[in-house]
């Protein structure tokens, strides 16, 4: 089904990105690409969003597990039911990040994030973000929205 393709391909993809990340860059060294818009960094998220929970790093792990489970289970229910397009694309996004956080958080004990905005203002300019946490986001949006269509 296009749906569960959605969630591996985003897996998949991010699964490459990352791992070409942590063996081809160095952590703390920034690239510049588009003119200076996107910028290239490697870093290791050791909590949740901004690094929240860094100091209770199995207690977000579970979290992430959980939540993770929660979507699956509700995606799942709604693969089965005709119609619904809209929730299954944004379950499929949201998943397919999901798997991809909770898989680094369990197999490397951090989330890889590897790019930033190259914007003026400092403290967006400062976060580091992956490509998951954009579908989750979202996907998050679209499942919320489309959820009693």
């Amino acid at each position: 089904m296009i749906y569960i393709a959605i969630a591996a391909g985003i897996f998949l993809f991010e699964l490459v990105i990352k791992n070409y990340i942590e063996t081809h860059k160095e952590e703390g060294g920034t690239e510049k690409k588009l003119g200076g818009m996107l910028l290239i960094r490697k870093y290791h998220n050791r909590g949740a969003f901004l690094n929240a929970g860094e100091t209770m790093r199995p207690l977000v792990a579970a979290a992430s597990v959980m939540l993770t489970a929660c979507a699956a289970a509700l995606f799942a229910l709604t693969l089965g039911r005709a119609g619904k397009k809209g929730l299954k694309a944004g379950l499929a996004l949201l998943l397919g990040g999901a798997f991809s956080n909770t898989y680094d958080r369990l197999r490397r004990r951090y989330v890889v994030d590897y790019f930033s905005f190259g914007v003026k203002w400092k403290p967006l300019r400062a976060v580091v973000f992956n490509v998951a946490d954009f579908c989750i986001l979202i996907g998050t949006v679209i499942s919320v929205w489309q959820y009693d269509k």
